[in-house]
């Protein structure tokens, strides 16, 4: 994977990265879309809400991956959508979904770009959801949230920071 971050080098800070593992400061700016075939599965308790092995990874410089699933593999039923709330400078305008299950509620679960930005197109039919609010795991490790309030990018074992939403991060 190529690196630039305003065409430097990794920065100083960035730790070491092991065999198998990736740096955040490793991904592209502009974010780039990866396909990834590994089981991704979204739960919320015994229930799936998501099953695939289509994810698609986005990968931008400085944050974890956030892992899109297909609409077609997800549970929608469970899901109710507001209209666009946020808007991101490569995707575009993004729309939140709350989730209800078995008279459980989750407020704000995941999000989807349903008109994204002619780069992003692979994503308009896809999902992804926050970690921190239900239980997402990419083969079979169970994934961490990205640190701050509003970030959604999936932490697991391979990933490397420091990353965007850690304390010191907010000049980033």
């Amino acid at each position: 994977m190529s690196w630039s971050y305003f065409g430097q080098a990794r920065p100083d800070f960035a730790q070491r990265v092991a065999e198998g593992q990736e740096s955040v400061w490793d991904y592209p700016r502009p974010p780039a879309i990866r396909p990834d075939t590994r089981r991704v599965i979204v739960r919320i308790g015994e229930s799936v809400v998501a099953d695939t092995t289509h994810a698609l990874r986005v990968l931008e410089t400085a944050s974890p991956p956030t892992f899109y699933i297909p609409l077609a593999e997800v549970r929608a039923d469970l899901l109710s959508w507001g209209p666009p709330q946020s808007y991101c400078e490569w995707k575009g305008a993004a729309a939140y979904c709350d989730l209800e299950l078995h008279g459980e509620r989750i407020i704000q679960v995941g999000w989807r770009y349903e008109e994204p930005s002619p780069r992003f197109a692979a994503i308009a039919d896809c999902v992804s959801f926050y970690p921190g609010k239900i239980e997402c795991t990419v083969a079979g490790e169970r994934v961490r949230p990205q640190a701050g309030q509003f970030y959604g990018g999936w932490v697991t074992s391979e990933i490397v920071g420091p990353m965007k939403g850690e304390p010191g991060t907010g000049h980033w």
